[in-house]
């Protein structure tokens, strides 16, 4: 698996998510609406998720083994910091 392309939709100033991304998987396969959060031990990369009828959140796509989430928050957390350079 390659991350071919990771888009920062919009870099949020204020509170604990700091911004909105796009990552394309092998130029095939896109995953909107992950986010980048501010956390105990600095910024982590939460997937898309929605409320089920409990209230509770469950992931809608997600990596499926440490590896794949490391490539994804890598190139993730690389492209926010590289806009939020930018932005200042």
């Amino acid at each position: 698996m390659h991350v071919t392309d990771v888009r920062v939709r919009k870099i949020l100033p204020d509170g604990k998510m700091k911004a909105i991304v796009s990552v394309t998987l092998n130029d095939m396969f896109v995953i909107h609406n992950v986010k980048v959060v501010e956390g105990q031990n600095g910024l982590f990369v939460a997937m898309p998720s929605s409320k089920t009828p409990d209230g509770e959140y469950r992931d809608i796509a997600h990596p499926i083994n440490s590896q794949a989430r490391e490539i994804i928050q890598s190139a993730v957390l690389d492209a926010y910091n590289s806009a939020h350079d930018q932005a200042i």
